[in-house]
């Protein structure tokens, strides 16, 4: 990994110390309630103590439940998270990140709203990463004459195949027990591919 990628490492950074910080505790459990986006806390039920409702998109992607729900979300962050930061620039990873969170918590909100069940991990916020990763590295095909809609075109592909893998791995999922947040990873996933192109031309904005 590039070490001039500082915000990349440096989200990584805060995510492994706190997880890491959690399970020293053995506190896991009281974590995940107080840290964990819960869908019903924003239709007002009430936990405490917790993080406030509304900074909780933020909290659970602090938290992590094992050693390979870190592993799998860091191996993906590392790889698409310094393509970006190279494409992007700092602040706008930084920036993407964070609106991946809360894109991330209203796409597992809208699946159920009086969920109870805590939401932890950063592959929301993560996907949002990988939705600009695709649209950044990503080549259209060349479907029509114009170049414009070509690139449109691949968005949509691109996010009907995410939420159809998506869909696909909480099928299996949830045959095997395990519950996956396939509206979080959306979520984000949309925002990533929506903001990938706005953030390109801020960047390059007095280019």
């Amino acid at each position: 990994m590039n070490f001039r990628q500082h915000a990349t490492l440096a989200l990584m950074a805060v995510t492994g110390l706190v997880t890491l910080g959690i399970w020293a505790t053995g506190n896991m459990q009281n974590a995940a309630t107080a840290m964990g986006f819960i869908a019903a806390r924003i239709g007002g039920i009430e936990i405490s103590p917790a993080v406030p409702a509304l900074l909780t998109p933020l909290s659970s992607t602090l938290v992590h439940g094992d050693f390979f729900h870190l592993l799998m979300n860091f191996l993906l962050f590392a790889y698409c998270g310094r393509q970006v930061e190279s494409a992007l620039g700092p602040l706008p990873l930084i920036l993407l990140y964070v609106v991946g969170a809360y894109a991330a918590a209203a796409g597992q909100y809208v699946l159920d709203l009086n969920s109870t069940v805590p939401m932890i991990g950063a592959s929301g916020a993560i996907s949002a990463l990988v939705g600009a990763y695709a649209v950044s590295f990503g080549q259209p095909k060349k479907i029509v004459a114009s170049f414009r809609l070509n690139r449109w075109l691949n968005i949509a592909w691109l996010m009907a195949a995410w939420i159809v893998l998506q869909a696909m791995v909480g099928y299996l999922g949830g045959q095997q027990g395990v519950i996956i947040a396939i509206g979080a990873h959306i979520g984000g996933f949309v925002a990533g591919v929506l903001l990938q192109r706005p953030l390109l031309l801020w960047r390059y904005r007095n280019a």
